[in-house]
């Protein structure tokens, strides 16, 4: 990581970049300077052959974002990998609370090399501990069998009013003015409004793309996806219980995350997130995405056990 960039990753609202960055309508900064925040973030320091350095924005909340942690794990893996195979799988286990004050070092295991698969595994790690722990398979491009179930008929991410509309005068009761590199636009209707009717279906549907361009690396695309993956999943458990993060008496973390990639994107072109949650219980909630391309190719599909621990 360059000191420009370890520069940027702590400074995501951009303020240090010369002429200004975008607001949305309740002040969040958004856009390229934030996009380019996020890219540094996941440009790893490499400290030895195998071991990674990574640094959390100083606009942390009290522990490390889940989506964070991923990207740069599979940043790390990805680093020990010829750039012809490209990742189709990864399993994580979120152990330990990530602290944004302090470095994070990513330490990978050159697990096996075949002739078509790769596979890595990475610890992450802090004051000694592990903190998160990732498995992934890479593979070369193959000729197969090709099918994908259909992309839901949804409207078109234009005609969504943003997130920052969205959230509107509950931005401060949720604590959501935090700069924003993924540009999100709800389909169904926000948990934080549905909330207020009760329980309903369990599922949660949004538009979500980089928030500017991205550089042709197809790891970083994959990465920033990772990332965008984490931050609306658990939406469609809670929709469920008519509850919602900060409104009603809800703590939860991210237990495991595990992502297939189907075929290649990009992540800063609209992708349509798709979420259900089939079952809660034991204070965990299961959901699972299918991130769709705008031209309805199933491109990815996700899996997230969550912790839920719902007050009265």
């Amino acid at each position: 990581m360059t000191e420009a960039a370890r520069a940027a990753a702590a400074d995501p609202a951009g303020t240090r970049l010369q002429g200004g960055v975008p607001r949305d309508v309740n002040g969040m900064p958004h856009g390229q300077p934030v996009l380019d925040s996020l890219v540094a973030l996941l440009d790893l320091e490499r400290i030895e052959e195998n071991i990674f350095r990574g640094v959390s924005p100083a606009s942390s909340p009290v522990r490390v974002f889940g989506g964070q942690v991923a990207g740069q794990a599979l940043v790390a893996a990805g680093r020990t990998v010829p750039p012809e195979r490209r990742v189709h799988s990864l399993h994580a286990y979120f152990i330990r609370p990530g602290d944004p004050s302090i470095p994070i070092v990513y330490e990978v295991d050159r697990t096996r090399d075949g002739r078509s698969f790769t596979t890595r595994r990475v610890v992450a790690v802090q004051r000694g501990k592990t903190i998160f722990s990732l498995s992934a398979s890479f593979q070369v491009d193959e000729d197969g069998i090709d099918h994908a179930e259909p992309m839901p008929e949804v409207p078109d991410p234009e005609t969504l009013p943003t997130f920052g509309e969205q959230i509107g005068p509950m931005i401060e009761k949720l604590g959501r003015a935090q700069p924003r590199p993924i540009d999100v636009r709800y389909v169904t209707e926000p948990p934080w409004v549905s909330r207020d009717r009760g329980p309903r279906e369990a599922r949660s549907q949004v538009w979500m793309r980089a928030d500017g361009v991205l550089p042709d690396d197809d790891l970083l695309h994959v990465c920033t996806a990772a990332f965008a993956s984490d931050m609306t999943l658990l939406d469609a458990v809670l929709a469920r219980h008519g509850v919602y993060w900060g409104l009603d008496k809800v703590n939860g973390a991210s237990l495991d995350h595990a992502m297939w990639f189907h075929r290649r994107f990009r992540a800063d072109e609209w992708l349509l997130y798709d979420c259900a949650s089939p079952s809660a219980s034991g204070a965990r909630g299961l959901a699972t995405g299918r991130f769709f391309s705008r031209d309805g190719q199933l491109v990815a599909t996700v899996v997230q056990e969550g912790l839920l621990r719902v007050g009265d």
